[in-house]
């Protein structure tokens, strides 16, 4: 038989060189990017330029390649992780759980299932065991799942919930969530085959939180018109304004319902970690599914998300499917084949990069990080009222803070403080200085930080809020 020359490898010595470039070079951003500009900006003539071309028939040197894409790509990307990126939820990762990424991509580890990669399915269990066990539900009964993010947690809630309550037939089934509630969840509904006329969208009230008596009507008119409620979305922690929803009082009336309940605890339920947090996560634990994104506060790279259940066979009893091809490796019940747990077959080894950084930080290290962003951001409030240029239009909330630019004595009117304040933000966001943008908030333009990144300090805000207030004074 011909010899294959063709096995897509480099040569031990190579494979080493090219390896430490890639982790000098790793190395290096992390102890230069708050030196670097936050924002890349390109069109996508500009983006053409650098990369469009036929894939090439033959390879050239590797590391001209490293070097061109560090060149090029790396200086192209937004970095969410730098110490003035306040915009969306940043990305403030970790070095150790980097390094664990790596080791589960280079060694490719499959984690879907007990038989492939015990010690993968092991270190899942354990790490939701810790999570379970931070968020007060049943250790034993309780379960979970890691996802690429909250989106794909979210559907994983959304799916089981419907098996669970409505079986097969959820023609008459209707869903509610929050006027706040994230764009994920009105994507899952979608995704399941829900009607428009199924999703019950309830106002907030001034605080953005669910008007309780409205929801209680909904139910309640729905039930007379011989409708199915099944299932209710709340929020710990909006992205808009870091609003915790009035968790206790929702778990009541789920519980007399007997609706569902799911919290999206993707931004806001970390922050229980931390003595504030917990007092607003009150009730939380009484959720029948929650989901959490350890790629936000708890400083994990993208991507992982995670649902936590309070009952594990929920999981299995929704996804667990048994093609012939997978017979000779169920195992026993108490090995976890977490491609019965949820969507994915194929699952890389998530539960690592959380494991190994909870082990060399420990869980002290990221309670100091999440109490030190909740106490920046009600800095940054008092130091917002304290001037007379800004007013807070919603206070630091779970380390997310709302204010616009309205200086006493001026007057504006509404249209032109939207006007200002949304030139505010492109022209800072146009600097490439800082990322900070906009949100509507009671009809009004603001802007919007989100200080969860541990290593912004209250000095890049202040440098920031000046660069505001320059390009205010300039606006005409």
């Amino acid at each position: 038989m011909k010899k294959n020359n063709s096995k897509l490898e480099l040569n031990k010595e190579v494979m080493k060189n090219y390896g430490y470039q890639v982790i000098d070079a790793i190395v290096d951003h992390f102890h230069t990017q708050n030196k670097k500009l936050p924002v890349a900006m390109g069109s996508r003539e500009e983006m053409d330029s650098l990369f469009l071309e036929e894939a090439p028939e033959e390879g050239m040197n590797s590391k001209k390649v490293l070097d061109f894409v560090l060149e090029k790509v790396m200086t192209n990307s937004t970095n969410m992780s730098h110490p003035k990126s306040y915009s969306f939820v940043p990305g403030p990762s970790n070095y150790v759980s980097v390094m664990a990424d790596t080791l589960a991509t280079g060694y490719n580890i499959f984690s879907g299932g007990w038989a492939a990669s015990p010690a993968a399915a092991e270190l899942e269990i354990i790490t939701i065991q810790w999570l379970l066990k931070i968020f007060g539900f049943p250790q034993k009964k309780g379960g979970g799942i890691f996802t690429s993010g909250g989106s794909m947690a979210n559907l994983t809630a959304l799916t089981t919930a419907r098996r669970v309550k409505c079986g097969e037939d959820f023609s008459k089934a209707v869903i509610y969530l929050s006027d706040q509630a994230h764009s994920s969840n009105i994507k899952a509904i979608r995704v399941l085959g829900f009607k428009k006329e199924q999703i019950r969208i309830i106002p907030t009230d001034i605080e953005f939180k669910f008007a309780i008596n409205k929801l209680k009507n909904c139910i309640a008119k729905d039930r007379l018109e011989g409708l199915f409620p099944f299932c209710l979305i709340a929020t710990s922690g909006t992205t808009n304004t870091g609003t915790v929803d009035q968790l206790p009082e929702l778990a009541k009336i789920c519980k007399k319902e007997d609706i569902w309940f799911h919290i999206d605890g993707a931004y806001g339920a970390a922050a229980i970690l931390s003595q504030k947090g917990k007092q607003l996560m009150k009730g939380i634990e009484k959720a029948d599914s929650l989901t959490v994104d350890p790629h936000k506060w708890f400083f994990q790279p993208y991507e992982m998300g995670c649902l936590l259940v309070r009952n594990h066979k929920h999981l299995s009893h929704t996804f667990t499917e048994k093609p012939e091809y997978l017979r000779d490796i169920e195992g026993n019940t108490s090995e976890i084949n977490f491609y019965d747990h949820g969507i994915q077959l194929t699952r890389r080894f998530r539960a690592l990069k959380f494991y190994m950084s909870i082990k060399t930080f420990g869980l002290k290290e990221f309670r100091n990080a999440i109490t030190y962003n909740i106490d920046l951001a009600e800095e940054v409030e008092n130091l917002l009222r304290a001037s007379k240029n800004w007013e807070v239009v919603f206070p630091a909330t779970l380390a997310v803070i709302n204010f616009r630019y309205n200086p006493i004595g001026k007057k504006y009117s509404q249209k032109k403080l939207d006007a200002i304040n949304q030139h505010i933000s492109e022209k800072v966001v146009s600097s490439r200085k800082a990322l900070l943008v906009t949100t509507i908030l009671h009809k009004q333009v603001v802007l919007r930080m989100c200080l969860i990144n541990p290593r912004t300090t209250f000095d890049d805000v202040k440098e920031t809020l000046t660069l505001c207030e320059d390009f205010a004074k300039d606006y005409s």
